[in-house]
């Protein structure tokens, strides 16, 4: 499985992106995603996780009011929407994928494969 992610980039505080994560290799809908990020000298950080069936959602408490996670399976692509940005949303953001298992894991351990990483930069 491979996963690339698209999206990022400079944006005001206040402002919104969405990213993008294209999954090859498996079909999408075999594949449990999520969102995770890292800021410059900071923990790796669960954003997000959706089923494979987008039955369920997990979102990290202090962002389930500005993001939304989706998926559009014959497209084989996952969404981050990002709202009102703030400055310490700036960090690399990755997706992740779980062959079916793990639900909506926010343990980055419960995620088989992960994309590079795109970087999102907010400025104050």
């Amino acid at each position: 499985v491979q996963l690339v992610e698209s999206g990022g980039g400079l944006v005001q505080a206040g402002g919104s992106l969405r990213l993008s994560c294209a999954t090859s290799g498996r079909p999408s809908s075999w594949l449990n995603m999520a969102w995770f990020r890292q800021a410059p000298g900071k923990e790796q950080e669960f954003v997000a996780a959706i089923t494979y069936d987008s039955s369920d959602t997990r979102y990290a408490d202090s962002l389930k009011v500005r993001f939304t996670i989706s998926r559009d399976n014959a497209k084989n692509t996952a969404y981050l929407h990002m709202n009102s940005l703030k400055f310490e949303d700036t960090a690399v953001y990755y997706c992740a994928a779980a062959v079916r298992s793990g639900g909506t894991a926010s343990s980055p351990r419960a995620y088989e494969y992960w994309g590079q990483g795109t970087q999102v930069t907010v400025s104050a």
